[in-house]
């Protein structure tokens, strides 16, 4: 178990009292009703889930119940830093350098579109 700062509460709380939601600052489409069916598919379901930093929104469920933004390592769980939703952290300089290195990996991610590629041919994506 790990504590959380929930930037509106304004204390560390135990990591049970929070649900994550997945990637944050996710743009809504600007004209969702002239989308197909494989980009509104794509832009519900598919979501960057990199190794290492990232971006999270999370929702303080049993507190506030407000949402709110986290800063977070996917491999040590380290939180870098919270902050509000609708807001903007600066990445501390060690957290920059580690998502330059990652930075390649990201467009192995799969898409809609690969994944239709893959399972029509029989194949299986790697990354």
């Amino acid at each position: 178990m790990f504590l959380i700062y929930c930037p509106y509460c304004k204390e560390d709380r135990e990591e049970e009292e929070f649900h994550a939601s997945g990637q944050a600052h996710l743009p809504r489409p600007l004209d969702p009703d002239n989308m197909t069916d494989e980009q509104w598919g794509e832009y519900l379901n598919f979501r960057k889930n990199p190794r290492g930093t990232h971006r999270e929104l999370w929702h303080h469920s049993a507190g506030c119940g407000k949402y709110f933004n986290v800063l977070r390592d996917t491999v040590t769980y380290k939180i870098h830093g919270t902050y509000k939703a609708g807001e903007w952290m600066e990445l501390p300089d060690e957290v920059e350098e580690s998502l330059h290195a990652t930075a390649a990996n990201l467009a192995l991610e799969p898409t809609a579109s690969t994944v239709t590629e893959s399972s029509a041919s029989g194949t299986e994506e790697s990354s």
